[in-house]
């Protein structure tokens, strides 16, 4: 009798242990659009060649006061006025469960798949080799200013994307594997040299001093590292907000490799978005929301977390990231 009532009781322990461990698996909580979005992002906003800067150095082209977009007949050209704005437009997430979604309030996206490795951070170890992690990553559309109801997207610069999974790494079987997604990106192996590498400290500079990177240079992420490959895999993992941060870029770039993404932000991207296979880092910037929302400022690919990143992980465990991404719109408004 004594002995079921000890096994009872261990099987109890172990059944609170087991419930509370599955309830971390998957932490977080849906962004607070009020306290959790750096809305201040938005700036610089361009109206032809007046613009509102709110501190921030102007990026890129500014647009024309005047521009011109094809149109049906018998019209066949129309005349706009030149704007350019940031809108928060994608949600990226960074994780090591499969099929864990932070942004959603911890919510699983679906089953766990077989064929999805899963994720890890060994951060902290003294022997190098040690010093790996792995991620997946979910890219969201997430018209965040269609939603508020914004005068800029609902009639200068109509958009119609609605909430959705655009793409997750689970899925995706060159993500967990370094030699077949060569096949995807095969310069990769041009940058893999010392003077590549060593150029990239010109764009951690950069991308240090006026927040974003050098377009030129697109096989760096300035400090978090090198942009290939375009895996999940990260080597020299000792800061797990920079890797998530290296990850989100990583898979950026994959996406206007594999069209997904577009040119948003050149002149030439006015009427309508234009594939991009090699990705303008000063087309993005990220904030954020999840574990510790950021609001303060907006970073750019490759921008050290020295000041931004502090008690943004916890220090052993590591931590599942989601980071809102904005992106920068010229468009012909009529």
């Amino acid at each position: 009798m004594l002995k079921n009532i000890l096994l009872i009781s261990v099987f109890t322990i172990v059944g609170l242990f087991s419930s509370s461990a599955f309830s971390v698996v998957c932490p977080g909580k849906f962004p607070n659009p009020v306290t959790d979005i750096c809305w201040k992002c938005m700036f610089p906003i361009f109206i032809g060649p007046a613009g509102v800067t709110n501190g921030e150095v102007p990026t890129g082209e500014v647009p024309p006061p005047v521009c011109t977009c094809p149109a049906p007949p018998p019209v066949f050209i129309r005349f706009g006025v030149g704007i350019s704005f940031w809108e928060p437009a994608r949600m990226a997430e960074v994780v090591r469960s499969p099929m864990c979604s932070p942004s959603l309030g911890g919510t699983k996206l679906g089953e766990f798949s077989l064929n999805a490795t899963q994720g890890s951070n060994s951060k902290g170890s003294t022997d190098v080799d040690d010093n790996m992690a792995f991620y997946h990553v979910h890219w969201f559309t997430y018209p965040l200013l269609s939603w508020v109801g914004s005068a800029i997207t609902q009639g200068a610069c109509m958009s119609t994307e609605t909430l959705d999974l655009t793409a997750m790494s689970e899925l995706d079987p060159t993500w967990s594997d370094d030699e077949l997604t060569f096949f995807l990106n095969p310069e990769a192996v041009l940058f893999a040299n010392p003077i590549s590498i060593a150029a990239c400290a010109a764009d951690a500079v950069s991308a240090s001093v006026s927040n974003f990177g050098l377009d030129p240079l697109f096989w760096c992420s300035g400090s978090a590292g090198p942009v290939y490959p375009l895996t999940g895999q990260i080597s020299g993992n000792f800061s797990a907000v920079d890797s998530s941060a290296l990850e989100v870029h990583r898979f950026a770039y994959k996406l206007h490799r594999a069209g997904l993404a577009m040119d948003t932000s050149t002149y030439a991207a006015m009427c309508m978005p234009i594939p991009q296979p090699i990705i303008r880092k000063r087309q993005y910037k990220q904030n954020m929301v999840y574990p510790v929302p950021n609001p303060a400022w907006g970073t750019g690919f490759g921008q050290t977390s020295t000041i931004w990143g502090v008690g943004k992980e916890f220090p052993y465990r590591g931590e599942d990231y989601a980071y809102l991404i904005w992106r920068k719109r010229m468009c012909c408004a009529f």
